[in-house]
């Protein structure tokens, strides 16, 4: 197991939007950490929409930054209380939002992560099957062991 240099095992990173199959990642999780005493750190990613149209004079309103990091602790605590809740003892688990796109956000989680767990929609065409695009990236380009949870 990895360990940071004081002792302490490294956290299990789970990626969590809101999603059933992204709590469910946080079940596996919650599961891991319990048999092997880590800490779970849950983290929600977000990021400004991409606009279209812009050069045509139409900008839609969107709310500050602060507003898309609120709704995205909002959903990330909200998940992370409805899976912990249904739980006998659930390890502990420390909440972090972060800005960017989901795949950059957990391959940075991942680099001091002893294992990085996500919840796959299979959604996508022939190569998105059985995995998203995002749980696809990460296993094959993360920095430690993933574990991807199928669809409920």
């Amino acid at each position: 197991m990895a360990q940071h240099t004081d002792e302490k095992p490294w956290p299990i990173v789970v990626g969590v939007d809101g999603s059933p199959c992204s709590q469910a990642a946080l079940r596996r999780g919650l599961a891991q950490a319990k048999l092997s005493g880590s800490v779970i750190e849950a983290v929600a990613a977000w990021q400004y929409p991409e606009v279209y149209g812009y050069s045509y004079g139409w900008v839609p309103s969107m709310p500050a930054g602060g507003e898309f990091a609120k709704a995205a602790e909002r959903a990330l605590q909200e998940s992370v209380a409805t899976v912990r809740d249904h739980l006998d003892h659930p390890a502990e688990v420390a909440i972090r939002v972060a800005e960017g796109h989901p795949v950059q956000v957990l391959m940075e989680a991942g680099r001091i992560a002893q294992l990085l767990v996500l919840g796959s929609r299979g959604h996508g065409t022939f190569t998105g099957i059985l995995l998203g695009s995002v749980s696809q990236h990460c296993v094959q380009h993360a920095p430690c062991p993933v574990v991807v949870v199928p669809q409920p």
